[in-house]
């Protein structure tokens, strides 16, 4: 199908917003998925606050112009669908989707994932779906903060055990 140059535009401009705003962007080739398995993805995208595009690579290589995912270019090529993480509360959601969909849909095929500036190819893009959600993160961060205090605790019950075990 022909775009006019308007549209063009249009798909880059809209593009390029996204890109602008997102902390993680995934790249992955679809070819061999139904419409069927691709409103699936685009709806569980939807769930998780994950952009999901399709663009023609050319528009895709401009709309990443002037962001941190221009180095996705190079795995720009044949069919392509695009995941960007928007939420600052999960920065790993866009890999976490596209790498569950790629087990359980084969011609699925993960390309590449940029993060801070870093390049992650197939299948280095678990390093970003790995990343933990800000309420994981939380829990692991108190997690961290408790142990000590807990140590500490059970110390004091020991020693005070002792004394009394001692003064008996």
């Amino acid at each position: 199908m022909a775009l006019l140059i308007e549209d063009k535009k249009q798909i880059v401009a809209e593009v390029n917003e996204v890109a602008s705003k997102a902390f993680s962007a995934v790249v992955a080739d679809y070819q061999g998925l139904t419409v069927e398995q691709l409103t699936t993805l685009r709806v569980e995208a939807r769930k998780l606050g994950v952009t999901t595009r399709i663009v023609r690579n050319t528009l895709a290589k401009r709309s990443f112009e002037g962001t941190q995912f221009d180095i996705l270019n190079d795995d720009l090529v044949g069919p392509t669908i695009l995941g960007f993480s928007t939420s600052e509360d999960d920065m790993g959601a866009a890999a976490r989707l596209f790498e569950e969909f790629a087990k359980t849909n084969k011609a699925f095929e993960l390309k590449a994932a940029a993060f801070d500036g870093k390049l992650y190819k197939g299948a280095e893009v678990s390093v970003i779906a790995n990343l933990p959600n800000q309420e994981k993160a939380l829990t692991m961060l108190a997690n961290v903060l408790q142990a000590p205090i807990s140590k500490l605790g059970r110390l004091i019950t020991a020693l005070k055990e002792k004394n009394e075990s001692e003064a008996a």
